[in-house]
């Protein structure tokens, strides 16, 4: 073989595998390495009742945090999971305000001083002026509630994407559902999105602010925005394929609300108000529907103050402008299995 076509033949393998690099061909016929596997990432749930979640992704700086738990003491308890990572804490990102997401942030603070709380303007300003009073509420009722809260030490605008720990995460806000202002985390190279509490995994959510119908169109616009996620890692209850998780959520509400409607209808024995009866009647449905599901808050009454939430929801509403999005299903059509 002259030098010429020797010349020829090299190239040729050069050329052939940058375009087929991932048949494993290199120029010394050495297999190349596979990319590298996705990590999943860590979870601390507190104990119910209540149970909430804090994730940790490991970053190329560090670990990116995701909520601080309802108090110091449960979020001591994932800080010392955290630690036996033996890797630094890079940043913490804060999905919406509600106390059991932001109750113990203090305790991360001191254990990590060095990673910044991040939160979007509009939660930082929802957390600061407290205006639902659910801060005072949940020291009412948790004696371990933080006293003073700590607030995030940079804020970013409402859905512009974010840089931490040498990660990128796309970013969307979105008004009155769950919450008055919720943060959505999303990691375009793995499709891994956390939601806080827009859709979470068979758990009996709070519906106490009554929004019950903006949040179902924000599950509509959240699929769409994100329609790449594949895994969702919820504020409660365990990951799953975020589109099954946003269905389930979606059916959850329907339902919920299909149960609330016939006690505020006008021929209802006790017209805008749920009387006991119709309250036990739901909650039996729910039961028997939604069997063992946990609340995501140490409220005792929480399905109970629900369907109040829903029923002044419900009343207030105008039928001919409520959006497709909010229609009812009924009981008999059961929630999937998954």
């Amino acid at each position: 073989m002259n030098q010429r076509l020797r010349r020829l033949l090299a190239a040729s393998s050069a050329a052939a595998c940058a375009i087929a690099s991932v048949a494993g061909c290199s120029n010394g016929d050495k297999t190349a390495a596979p990319p590298a596997q996705k990590t999943e990432p860590g979870r601390f749930a507190s104990s119910n009742p209540g149970s909430v979640n804090t994730y940790w992704i490991q970053a190329p700086e560090g670990l990116v945090l995701i909520d601080t738990l309802r108090t110091p003491t449960d979020a001591r308890k994932a800080v010392a999971e955290i630690k036996k990572t033996g890797k630094p804490v890079a940043a913490i990102l804060l999905t919406h305000s509600h106390p059991d997401h932001v109750g113990g942030a203090s305790a991360f603070r001191e254990a990590f001083p060095k990673a910044p709380i991040y939160a979007s303007k509009a939660t930082d300003k929802t957390m600061r002026e407290d205006e639902r009073g659910f801060y005072p509420l949940a020291r009412s009722a948790n004696a371990d509630f933080p006293a003073k809260l700590t607030y995030a030490d940079r804020t970013f605008e409402d859905g512009a994407p974010l840089q931490v720990g040498g990660l990128r995460f796309e970013t969307a806000t979105f008004a009155h559902g769950e919450s008055d202002i919720a943060n959505v985390y999303y990691r375009p190279d793995t499709g891994d999105l956390f939601p806080g509490d827009l859709a979470t995994g068979k758990v009996t959510p709070a519906l106490i602010e009554g929004t019950s119908c903006g949040w179902l169109q924000i599950l509509d616009q959240l699929g769409g925005r994100f329609s790449g996620a594949r895994t969702m890692y919820p504020g409660h209850g365990a990951a799953g394929p975020a589109r099954s998780l946003i269905d389930e959520q979606r059916r959850y509400l329907r339902v919920f609300r299909g149960l609330v409607r016939p006690t505020v209808a006008p021929d209802s024995p006790e017209g805008k108000t749920v009387g006991p009866g119709e309250q036990k009647s739901i909650i039996a449905e729910l039961d028997r529907a939604y069997p063992g599901y946990p609340p995501v808050a140490d409220l005792p009454t929480i399905v109970q103050e629900n369907i109040k939430a829903v029923a002044r929801e419900l009343s207030a509403e105008d039928p001919a402008k409520t959006p497709a999005a909010c229609a009812d299903t009924p009981i008999q059509d059961p929630p999937e299995a998954g």
